[in-house]
């Protein structure tokens, strides 16, 4: 796992996100969260952010991971809304509100109806946004109106990241600026790229690299998504592609989709 995060930071990547959903964080047990987690900050040795997952539908359980991704020295944390109990949104405010409340680091909500059923609401979040710790989203609802509303609303000081690929240069478009990336975990050099791109102002080369990975981006979410992009880090030889139950390998002709792409995007021979 930690020569992973040295080809990661080699090729050009911001920042990382252990225990992510990408990194099948529902199937970890505390114990291994907690492991890769230290990991991960112990191989970044401070070069790049660790932003560490710690969300849980179970309050007191996020708490408990947040506090050990602070004690093992991470830098921020990512925190998924509460799958499957449909909190309301004074539910919603209240999670976020304890576990800020708990530890001292910043946290990034994140937000993705199509995994965990809520939608936090523009209002929910600006108001969590007044609280000095909660600093940004990882909007992965595909509205692209929303990066521009929540602007609006909290100011352009809240940090919003994509949680969509394939819209990620439409969301910094609208206001973001960064995402957190499936894709990048096997094409990090390319969206590391399309990112700085964008920063710098150099908008051909920013939709070089979008139209390049376009096809990818598509291919990675064939199947239920880890399995495809560890189907791409294998073809690398980065990492094994097996995944855990209830999970399973992509199918041949899924697997034949996403070598394509990889071919396209020039990142497999």
């Amino acid at each position: 796992m930690q020569s992973f995060v040295e080809w990661q930071i080699a090729q050009g990547t911001h920042g990382l996100v252990p225990c992510g959903t990408t990194g099948e964080s529902p199937t970890l047990s505390h114990h291994e969260h907690e492991r890769v987690v230290a990991l991960t900050i112990e191989a970044a040795a401070g070069r790049v952010p660790v932003i560490a997952g710690s969300g849980s539908n179970s309050t007191a359980e996020a708490v408990s991971l947040s506090r050990a991704a602070e004690s093992a020295g991470a830098d921020a944390l990512l925190v998924v809304t509460p799958y499957y109990n449909k909190p309301t949104q004074s539910g919603l405010y209240q999670h976020y509100r304890t576990i800020h409340d708990a530890c001292g680091l910043p946290i990034i909500i994140y937000n993705i109806p199509g995994r965990s059923v809520i939608d936090m609401s523009v209002e929910t979040m600006a108001r969590l946004a007044e609280l000095p710790r909660i600093v940004g989203v990882k909007d992965a609802t595909n509205d692209l109106s929303r990066p521009l509303k929540m602007r609006h609303a909290a100011g352009p000081d809240f940090i919003q990241l994509s949680g969509e690929d394939a819209t990620a240069t439409a969301f910094l478009a609208q206001g973001g600026v960064g995402c957190i990336s499936v894709t990048a975990n096997a094409a990090p050099r390319l969206c590391a790229e399309m990112q700085d791109a964008w920063a710098a102002g150099d908008l051909a080369t920013m939709a070089d690299r979008r139209d390049r990975l376009g096809p990818l981006h598509r291919a990675l979410f064939l199947e239920s998504s880890p399995a495809p992009v560890k189907h791409a880090c294998a073809r690398l030889g980065l990492t094994s592609a097996d995944v855990r139950l209830p999970l399973i390998a992509v199918s041949e002709s899924t697997a034949a989709e996403v070598d394509r792409s990889m071919r396209f995007a020039g990142i497999l021979n």
